[in-house]
């Protein structure tokens, strides 16, 4: 444990010097003061206002940039360290394999979270000086999501870096995983299945697969509880797994699947180091 914590505190500051973190820090940032310079803490939707209205906003747009930011930076990690010939070098060290490949990935989601958490606490603390009432349970449903969704992309980004040999391939890679993940959230996925004349249930089935589409579902339940927003498909959702259910889904998959494709790099990288 003392290894690990130690090459995730190394993973940490490599990443506090690096310009990707400076810049990331400031989108997130950024977009928590652009939502409320735009003012949607004052406007209405759908019966949400104040800081609520302003944490859906906030929470579709890191659905789009937090994937992205995640995986080109996390693909680096492996990748750079063989690119630039220190890879032999670093393993050298009497460190566990164990503890170096979980401490660096445990290190790079304290740093891509960090800033994502501090945004909301920045509307947050914002809000309450403004005397704004402060929802409380969408902001500790949608930090367990966020968890989800960066935990999630990490493991899909560690595993890039165990296979790739090169940054470009890694990058390249990443890039292409996230487009498709993004691409098959509704149109084109619905599109295809309802062309092969797929049973509702095995659609459903498919779309749920893609965690994001899982985390896009989640982050409805809590302003459209009937998911109209989905269509019929909301039905099958609702009465599988009933609206609770589905917000436990919505937390544990993305988890789950990212540890999995996590657990699935570290077999790769263990390999190749015995080998």
């Amino acid at each position: 444990m003392r290894m690990l914590a130690l090459t995730a505190w190394t993973d940490i500051l490599e990443s506090l010097r690096a310009r990707w973190f400076v810049v990331y820090t400031l989108v997130f940032g950024g977009l928590v003061v652009l939502l409320f310079v735009l003012g949607l803490t004052e406007s209405r939707v759908m019966g949400f206002t104040g800081l609520s209205r302003l944490m859906l906003t906030y929470i579709q747009l890191s659905m789009a940039i937090l994937p992205i930011f995640v995986l080109i930076t996390t693909v680096r990690s492996l990748a750079g360290d063989r690119e630039a010939g220190v890879f032999e070098y670093l393993l050298s060290f009497p460190v566990p394999l164990a503890a170096w490949y979980w401490g660096k990935l445990l290190g790079r989601f304290v740093v891509v979270f960090t800033p994502v958490f501090l945004a909301m606490v920045l509307a947050i603390a914002w809000g309450a000086l403004r005397g704004a009432a402060i929802p409380w349970g969408l902001f500790a449903y949608y930090t367990g999501l966020l968890v989800a969704l960066a935990w999630c992309f990490l493991g899909i980004g560690i595993l890039i870096s165990s296979l790739a040999r090169s940054v470009d391939v890694a990058q390249g890679a990443a890039f292409l995983v996230w487009l498709l993940l993004l691409l098959f959230l509704d149109l084109i996925l619905l599109g295809a299945l309802i062309q092969e004349q797929l049973p509702p249930e095995q659609a459903v089935a498919i779309a749920l697969v893609n965690p994001m589409q899982v985390f896009r579902t989640g982050t409805m339940l809590l302003f459209d509880p009937q998911l109209v927003m989905l269509g019929p498909a909301a039905y099958l959702i609702l009465d599988t797994f009933g609206r609770v259910g589905y917000m436990v889904f919505a937390l544990a998959y993305p988890v789950a699947f990212g540890t999995l494709a996590a657990l699935v790099g570290y077999r790769v990288f263990r390999r190749g180091d015995l080998v």
